[in-house]
């Protein structure tokens, strides 16, 4: 079905793999398209409740595939809005938790594509290089608006302007990782880290990932109004009710995501 990433679903999770290890896994116009394709598939899928992406081989992403667009007059911003974006995008608006399990490197819109997702995790093996400034571009693929929302402006334009090499460890440090595990147990690490996100209610995550967004763009008494809004949906589910219930009684709640 796909050519460039493997999907599979197990256990709640739905694991995409970018599949150009050959290339680092960088970017295609084919790669862009089935990413969109595939985080909509797991979005309609009740059967998914998280989505972890992935690389195959020794990186997560290396970027664009430059000898897909060398010797080309490159119009990037329209280059950009055709296949960077969406894929980005596509990210926010999937309203089920989306974990990077960062198994290598992870430079230049590859770093952006980790940034976008909500949770990132790393293997002690992985780095991160946003590789933009060593040819002279600006970070894109949202890496002007996630690093500095996630390190600080400071640490944010150092990062840009040096293209500094950022080690696992160090990712950890200023906060642009979640968790860091041995690379030999890094995806079954991961696995259990998305299974155990995918046990969780659904929906009540997917209204935390969206309010918790659009507090980034509005102010105090907006939030204060979305957040009601986004509790009353939560309150009318399934899952708040089996929570409750399960408090009551004592007992391991029993999720849906319904």
């Amino acid at each position: 079905m796909y050519e460039t990433i493997l999907y599979e679903v197990a256990e709640g999770v739905a694991v995409v793999t970018l599949n150009r290890p050959d290339k680092f896994n960088a970017f295609t116009e084919v790669m862009h398209k089935e990413i969109v394709a595939a985080l909509k598939e797991a979005q309609k899928d009740d059967a998914v409740r998280c989505i972890l992406l992935t690389g195959a081989g020794r990186a997560f992403n290396a970027g664009q595939d430059l000898g897909e667009v060398s010797g080309e007059d490159i119009d990037f911003g329209g280059f950009l809005r055709k296949r960077y974006n969406p894929m980005i995008l596509q990210l926010q608006k999937t309203e089920k938790p989306i974990v990077a399990a960062v198994n290598g490197v992870a430079a230049g819109a590859g770093m952006s594509l980790a940034l976008a997702c909500d949770i990132r995790l790393a293997s002690e093996k992985a780095s991160f290089v946003n590789a933009f400034v060593s040819i002279g571009l600006v970070p894109d693929s949202g890496g002007c608006y996630f690093l500095p929302r996630i390190v600080g402006i400071g640490k944010a334009l150092e990062l840009a302007m040096t293209g500094e090499k950022v080690s696992a460890e160090e990712a950890l440090r200023i906060g642009l990782v979640n968790k860091v595990y041995p690379a030999e147990s890094f995806m079954e690490e991961a696995v259990a880290y998305a299974e155990k996100l995918a046990a969780l209610p659904t929906r009540g995550i997917g209204l935390i990932k969206r309010t918790m967004y659009k507090g980034l763009e509005m102010g105090l008494e907006e939030t204060l109004d979305y957040e009601a809004y986004a509790q009353e949906v939560a309150g009318s589910t399934a899952d708040h009710k089996e929570g409750v219930a399960a408090f009551m009684e004592k007992r391991a709640p029993r999720f849906t995501g319904r």
